[in-house]
């Protein structure tokens, strides 16, 4: 790889630019320059190598198989039918293993070969979608609570997060004329910076708006959460919260996942100058020097809460009110049939909410995620359904489902037929803990994964299923998450039951956080495999079984009975009103 350090790359890269086209034009090898690996990831694109296959290849002296990832920019995960049309037509043209939804709400197409890649970003931006900012360094895709209750206040919410999304897009053309082949005007690479300067942020950037009661983004592992406070149908403003984060380096007890703390509330028309505050704080003051301590929580933890939200008010130029009380139910999603105004569906227009295992929508057997599936051709057969429907929509969700939105009350037996036909009324047969179970991708393509994570959980879920059925409590709603490594991309640190992987078929076990996305959970056991796993939750089962309160998250459950010491309390700054409803 590159002796330049990141800091280097993105600094003489002409803003973005680097040496991309001659790397994509080198047909000697399938993969880009070193110092173009980085920069490509600005465009929305990681290199990858099939690693099932790295070290056959590596005694038949070839090369890694080299392919590319590409991340969709999609605030909020939503899309029409025609583009999801589109998007499917990309994934079974240039690329392997169907359409994956991510825990952002983007789509993301594995296995594109470098010779395809320029066809398939434009075949993308064809479907009026773009990559841009997708990946590094930058504001990442906004995510927005794929709440199927719809109303004028929760579009005006998602209106917002995609205005702030679109402001915080960096200025450069590289993207335009790298993959879209417009002209370059301006040799040097100048174009003003005035959100991200010459060197953009330290590290990623993430932000999430939430909508109680339900918190489906886990607004509090984002860097900068927006929680909307919405009375008698009327959006007054949003509660702020900055510094949360779940990425750690095992071992090294300088990072640490961590939740957001709440600073304040503004009001709608405030929305994109606090956003604009707290990047830019981030950027002068982020670290630069270590990239393992970049982000947003470790510059609050370094310089002070108060510092850092007195800084924000400054550069924004206003005070932020006293935050709002609010309460959240949980962090999982609504599945089946809801009306416009939160109801069961019946008659009127409706949204159905479908569970998508770990994201992965493919035609046949997909590695570990049981039998063969016809769900890409299913939601094929729904899209042109609904084309042409006005308000007819797919919103992906944080937690890897599908709402399909808009559907009229004459399509919704149509639409019920072919989710049948095709098996995707998962969520009808599904137990609980099975409905709210995310994984990242991890295994054979990502380069940081320790252990197994998508392919895994299937059959680790079908494990926790027989100990709970054994203590009657096969109902239980417990939120469960695998990662490969401990950078976090499934938010483990927020599940009540986490594997994080520290090698090929071991992990940590984490547990304690609750269900409503607003404590981390806490070291168990750690590096140990599935036998150990089970039976550590096998004995704490027998206890929640007998000894839960009423409808006790098994999070909660565990903090009670001090199983494991986790702050009960939830983050800083949380005028927040308790809402019982049970996990649904």
């Amino acid at each position: 790889m590159s002796a330049h350090s990141v800091e280097d790359i993105k600094h003489n890269s002409a803003r973005l630019r680097g040496t991309l086209l001659e790397s994509l034009a080198n047909q000697v090898t399938g993969a880009l320059n070193d110092d173009d690996q980085t920069l490509i990831k600005y465009h929305g694109s990681y290199q990858q190598d099939d690693r099932d296959v790295r070290e056959e290849r590596r005694q038949a002296l070839l090369e890694p198989a080299y392919s590319f990832m590409i991340r969709t920019r999609t605030p909020g995960g939503v899309v029409s039918p025609r583009q999801w049309l589109k998007l499917d037509a990309i994934a079974t043209t240039y690329a392997e293993r169907g359409l994956r939804i991510t825990t952002r709400q983007a789509f993301q197409f594995h296995g594109v070969i470098k010779t395809e890649l320029k066809s398939t970003m434009q075949a993308i931006n064809a479907a009026l979608i773009d990559t841009l900012a997708a990946c590094g360094d930058v504001n990442r895709n906004v995510a927005v609570a794929a709440n199927p209750q719809v109303s004028a206040s929760h579009a005006q919410v998602f209106a917002q997060a995609a205005a702030l999304s679109e402001h915080l897009l960096p200025n450069t053309r590289a993207y335009y004329e790298i993959w879209l082949d417009e002209e370059r005007v301006d040799g040097s690479g100048s174009e003003d910076e005035p959100i991200y300067g010459n060197a953009y942020l330290p590290r990623k950037f993430k932000i999430g708006f939430a909508i109680p009661p339900y918190n489906d983004v886990d607004v509090f592992a984002q860097d900068l959460g927006y929680i909307a406070i919405i009375e008698d149908g009327e959006l007054l403003g949003y509660n702020v919260t900055i510094g949360g984060g779940m990425g750690a380096t095992h071992g090294d007890a300088e990072t640490y996942p961590r939740v957001a703390d709440v600073i304040g509330f503004v009001t709608p028309d405030q929305v994109i100058d606090i956003g604009v505050a707290v990047v830019t704080a981030q950027r002068d003051f982020g670290n630069r020097a270590v990239r393992k301590r970049a982000r947003l929580k470790y510059t609050i933890d370094d310089r002070g809460l108060e510092w850092f939200k007195a800084e924000v008010e400054r550069r924004a130029g206003f005070p932020l009110l006293p935050a709002r009380a609010f309460g959240f139910r949980h962090n999982g999603d609504r599945f089946g049939w809801v009306d416009s105004d939160g109801d069961a569906g019946h008659g009127g227009i409706a949204h159905l909410t479908l569970r998508i295992p770990a994201g992965r929508i493919v035609d046949g057997a997909l590695d570990g995620l049981g039998d063969s599936v016809t769900h890409l051709s299913g939601l094929r057969e729904i899209a042109q359904l609904l084309d042409g429907h006005d308000g007819a929509e797919f919103r992906m969700t944080p937690n890897q489902n599908l709402v399909i939105a808009g559907v009229p009350a004459a399509l919704r037996a149509q639409v019920d037929a072919l989710v049948a036909q095709h098996g995707l009324d998962g969520h009808v047969r599904a137990s609980a803990v099975r409905r709210n179970a995310l994984a990242c991708v991890a295994l054979p393509t990502c380069g940081l994964a320790m252990a197994e994570a998508e392919r895994y959980l299937p059959d680790f879920v079908g494990e926790v299923e027989k100990l709970l059925a054994k203590h009657a409590i096969a109902d239980a709603s417990i939120n469960l998450r695998i990662s490969g490594c401990p950078n976090g991309c499934s938010r483990p640190y927020l599940g009540e039951i986490a594997l994080v992987g520290k090698a090929p078929g071991r992990y940590n076990l984490m547990l304690g956080a609750d269900h409503r996305g607003q404590r981390l959970n806490t070291l168990y056991r750690e590096n140990i495999a599935e036998p150990e796993i089970l039976a550590a939750l096998d004995p704490l089962f027998a206890g929640y079984a007998s000894e839960r309160d009423g409808e006790e998250g098994f999070g909660d459950y565990l903090v009670r009975r001090d199983v494991v010491s986790v702050p009960y309390p939830t983050p800083t700054g949380i005028p927040v009103v308790l809402v019982t409803e049970a996990h649904a």
